[in-house]
């Protein structure tokens, strides 16, 4: 596997488009973090690309925070 990360990137991608086709607002935001957090592992082993890492990694948190916020 020459460029793994490029890989990450792809599956980043689809994890992202595939929360968008469900309805469970508690799935979405999973299957969300699973591809910000590909997202991040993409920008870091890609050369540090801030304008990715950056903004996925402030959406994983905010995901996170929701995943586990109390109703």
């Amino acid at each position: 596997m020459e460029n793994w990360s490029e890989y990450v990137g792809y599956l980043a991608s689809a994890f992202v488009v595939a929360s968008f086709l469900l309805k469970d607002i508690k799935t979405i935001r999973t299957v969300n973090l699973l591809g910000c957090i590909c997202f991040v592992i993409y920008g870091v082993y890609s050369g540090m690309l801030w304008p990715i890492i950056i903004p996925n990694g402030i959406l994983a948190l905010i995901q996170v925070y929701n995943i586990f916020k109390k109703d």
